[in-house]
């Protein structure tokens, strides 16, 4: 295995001028790097600035802001987002406010409150009421996911298939900037209740001696890489003395929204020291990484760092979730699972867009996300063909929809689960009722007018 602390190659033609520390002495280039600097509400107004709005849209994006959350950096304003085609730039789509986001009232009464210059405690209380009509916790993260470890709930954990336990590490609530299709928004609006996070290492690494079945463990956010590699590694390193975890996943969209985490960032040596140290223990090392759009891929410098990454022996597997008004085109997957194939990566998901905060505006509908997924499919090689999709991550498991046929002289969804929380479950194929309207799972009732759709498997 060839080490990722190697200098790099020389660059393409072309290609941006990488500056890496020298991994033999530690001291930085004369080349100075980019500093991370993060855009939050209060930047929000400036930013728009930047194209020709009125204010009065302004101020909505500003309404949908005090309710969902919203944070970017300087490069993806500056590298990612294409700002002569915003509004309708992807990116820009994926990462800065809607006034669609939130239902016709909700968005009038926020922005009535800021335009009035309300105290900030109305603005609070208006927001908080918006959040709990959105779904907050959906598939039973709050109560059916929370794992018990001698009578305690461990409430920065999630244990819902049982091969599999989530680590939610309390440094590690934030990202490098936010998408707003994320259903993990409640991790970042600032109210702790809606908070998953734990700090608590010791009750961590007992509760998975205390369950041998569980072989894989998923570090996950927010985004753990927004963390320093010396808090990483005190949730990394005591999973590699736990002999039954035998692959280690975090989930990060960094690559994609701070590739120098990688790169030239103050510790970007060390973290993937401590990837070749997972990787030297006999483990599966993957990094999940959130790929939402080709346009991601662009910049030298995401190349880079995903070169570097797999040079640890760590894989990257790319997932990310159908969208509508941002990837929601046959052409723009095909492109993306080519682009990340021909990178050593590794397609995996396409999710279907969850039932939770703004659903509404991004879902694509089960039928048309199954003809796109279909397309793009159709249009890449057999390497690309790992990935798998579309994806619900509904209340029973993993739920695949892998077509639309007719049985019986009925339309139907073919369905399977890919995961569940009942592993009897998985990989036995069903049927919903063909609906076109339908955009999750809880919108499908059981073909042929049976009360269920398998034994142990019923209509949400």
């Amino acid at each position: 295995m060839s080490s990722a602390l190697h200098p790099a190659q020389p660059a393409r033609p072309g290609s941006a001028h990488l500056s890496l520390r020298s991994p033999d002495t530690g001291s930085r280039s004369s080349h100075p790097s980019p500093r991370f600097r993060a855009f939050t509400p209060r930047d929000l107004d400036g930013l728009l600035r930047r194209v020709s709005l009125p204010p009065a849209e302004r101020l909505a994006l500003r309404a949908v802001a005090a309710v969902l959350p919203f944070r970017t950096n300087a490069y993806v304003v500056d590298e990612l987002i294409d700002w002569s085609a915003v509004p309708d730039d992807p990116i820009f789509r994926l990462t800065f406010p809607q006034a669609e986001m939130l239902p016709e009232p909700d968005l009038k009464q926020m922005a009535e409150l800021l335009a009035q210059d309300a105290p900030k405690a109305d603005v609070l209380r208006a927001a908080h009421e918006i959040r709990m009509k959105l779904n907050p916790h959906p598939s039973g993260q709050l109560d059916a996911n929370v794992p018990v470890h001698e009578g305690r709930r461990l409430t920065g954990l999630q244990h819902k298939y049982p091969e599999t336990v989530l680590i939610f590490p309390r440094q590690g609530q934030t990202c490098h900037a936010y998408c707003t299709y994320c259903f993990r928004w409640p991790q970042f609006v600032g109210e702790s209740d809606l908070r998953i996070a734990t700090d608590d290492i010791a009750t961590t690494s007992a509760y998975l001696r205390a369950h041998p079945e569980v072989t894989s463990a998923l570090i996950t956010g927010g985004d753990p890489m927004v963390m320093s590699t010396e808090v990483l590694r005190r949730y990394v390193e005591p999973l590699l003395e736990i002999e039954s975890v035998q692959s280690i996943r975090i989930g990060t969209k960094s690559l994609a929204f701070w590739p120098y985490r990688f790169l030239t960032d103050r510790d970007a040596d060390d973290v993937l020291r401590l990837f070749e140290k997972v990787v030297a223990s006999g483990r599966h090392l993957a990094l999940m990484a959130h790929f939402t759009h080709p346009q991601e891929l662009g910049p030298p410098v995401v190349r880079e760092a995903m070169r570097r990454v797999r040079d640890t022996g760590a894989v990257i597997r790319c997932q990310g979730p159908l969208v509508r008004g941002i990837n929601d085109s046959a052409e723009a997957w095909a492109a993306l699972w080519n682009e990340t194939t021909a990178l050593g990566a590794v397609p995996y998901y396409q999710f279907v867009e969850r039932d939770t905060g703004p659903q509404g505006y991004f879902g694509v509908p089960l039928a048309r996300g199954h003809q796109i997924f279909r397309d793009a499919y159709a249009q890449v090689s057999g390497l690309a063909r790992t990935v798998r999709g579309p994806v619900m991550s509904a209340m029973p498991g993993k739920v695949c929809v892998d077509g639309i046929t007719e049985v019986a002289g009925e339309k139907v969804f073919v369905l399977h689960l890919i995961q569940a929380r009942d592993p009897e479950l998985v990989g036995r194929p069903f049927f919903a009722a063909y609906d076109e309207n339908a955009t999750w799972f809880s919108d499908l009732k059981p073909a042929f007018g049976a009360s269920q759709f398998l034994p142990g498997l019923d209509p949400v």
